[in-house]
Order: C-alpha cells, then structure tokens, then sequence
C-alpha cells in the first residue's frame, strides 16, 4: 500500500455481536502490535484504528455506552445487512447524531435493495449520513452491476470518503487495477472527498 502512495492507513476491523466478536480494547491493542512492527521494520507509514459497526441487535447498546471507535471528526464506520434495509435507521441515525458522532455507511455500493431508486441514497444524505465507496468496487471487485452503481453514484457526487476494502493481498492487486479507472480519477480530483481533510487526520 505505501507503493501505491499511502501515507497514512485507517483500519477498521468488523464488529459484528454473532460473528465478529471484537471489541474496543482487542482492536487497540492489535493497533499497539502493529505499530511495533511498522517501527521494526522501517516501514514509514501512519497507522490509526477505527471500527466497521454492522447495525445488528446489539449496536444500540454500544452507541448509549459512548465509547464508539471512531476516526477523524468523531466519524463512526457502519454497515448495514446486503439482504434487507433496515427499517430503524433513521432512529439510529438519529441517536448517532444527537450523541455527536458523525455516522458513516460503509461500501455504499454494495446494497442491492437500492439499486433502483435513486433516490434512497438521497435520503441517506439527508439524515446526515457520509457515503463511503470501496476503490475495489470501481474495479470490478463485486461484479458488473455494483461497479455500474458505484459509477452512477461517483456521477452523482454522492461518495465522502473512499475505502480500500483491503481483507488480504488479492485486495491490494484489484486496488491497482481500480487505479486506471476515470472515475476514481474524478473523485480524486473533486472537492467532495473528505479522506485527505484535516479534520480526518
């Protein structure tokens, strides 16, 4: 990654109640290890820790709790289920906002149930959430019809921050292929992202 030109890395491990059992404190001490080896190995690059929240069942407990991972301007990353859009969201944006976290949605994208109608992602906009795009998307990582939303939805100038969706090396090799595409070019070349602002570092 810092051959492609990284500078600074967010990781954002899955926490999911019934699957992805982390927690705050598993996280940051993995944060700790990796800036060990970062530092031993030479390897100049920052590294934060963040989360991906799935809104499962037990999220709302974690949100009263306040004590969120966040990134950035208190930016918190989310996922919802790639089945069925859930019909609390708005409730849970809500809370989100009023505990002054800034909801983010993570691989936008990749929603099925949204992909004709515009005009959800609008909604989404209009609740306050930041729409988040995985790069792999615009390479065809998940298929012909996600990387045609994800275009429209770049068109529409409707993505925050962009996400590398980075699991394993594979990753890494759809990242560079994502890398000639024009739309990922124009994003990067828009005043919308919100990934190289200040109030991300």
């Amino acid at each position: 990654l810092q051959g492609l030109g990284y500078k600074k890395l967010v990781t954002t491990p899955h926490m999911m109640s019934d699957f992805y059992k982390n927690t705050p404190e598993i996280i940051n001490n993995g944060l700790v290890k990796m800036r060990r080896v970062l530092k031993e190995e030479k390897i100049d690059i920052e590294l934060e820790a963040a989360a991906e929240y799935y809104l499962d069942f037990d999220f709302e407990a974690k949100l009263k709790e306040g004590k969120l991972l966040t990134f950035g301007h208190n930016y918190v990353l989310f996922e919802l289920s790639v089945m069925n859009a859930p019909d609390f969201l708005d409730r849970i944006m809500f809370d989100m906002k009023t505990n002054g976290y800034n909801p983010v949605l993570a691989h936008v994208e990749r929603y099925p149930y949204w992909y004709n109608d515009l005009e959800q992602y609008e909604k989404l906009m209009d609740m306050g959430v930041l729409l988040q795009l995985n790069i792999t998307s615009l390479g065809g990582q998940y298929g012909p019809v996600c990387k045609r939303i994800a275009k429209s939805l770049v068109d529409n100038n409707m993505i925050d921050f962009l996400g590398t969706d980075c699991h394993n090396l594979n990753y890494v090799e759809m990242l560079k292929i994502a890398l000639t595409d024009p739309h990922l070019h124009k994003l990067l070349q828009s005043e919308k992202l919100l990934n190289a602002r200040s109030e991300t570092r």
